[in-house]
C-alpha cells in the first residue's frame, strides 16, 4: 500500500538507464527507465536515451525530474516501480 503522502529523499544510478530510488519512508526501488525510453516514439522523450541527458536527473520537492519538467513520472508509479503497464510492454515486444 502507498502511504498517503511520499517523497522521494535519494537517487542514485545504478546502470545505464536504472536508478535506485529510495522514498521516505524506506522504501527502495530500482527502476529501469530504459523500456519506457525506448518504446516512446516522442523525440523529446527520446532525447534521454543519450547518456549524459539521462544522467542530469536531479530532486525537486520530493520528485525526480529531468530539466524543466520535461521528463517526470507519477511518484506512485516509481514507488511501485511501474513506468508501463504490462499490457504495453507484452504489445511492444
Amino acid at each position: 500500500m502507498i502511504p498517503a503522502t511520499i517523497n522521494i529523499t535519494s537517487v542514485e544510478q545504478v546502470g545505464d538507464y536504472a536508478l535506485r530510488i529510495v522514498f521516505d519512508d524506506g522504501t527502495a526501488q530500482t527502476v529501469d527507465f530504459k523500456p519506457f525510453l525506448s518504446l516512446s516514439r516522442h523525440p523529446d522523450i527520446r532525447a534521454y536515451l543519450e547518456p549524459a541527458c539521462f544522467a542530469a536527473y536531479r530532486i525537486e520537492y520530493g520528485e525526480l525530474v529531468w530539466g524543466d519538467y520535461d521528463l517526470c513520472f507519477p511518484i506512485a508509479d516509481l514507488y511501485q516501480n511501474r513506468l508501463m503497464s504490462e499490457l504495453a510492454l507484452e504489445n511492444a515486444a
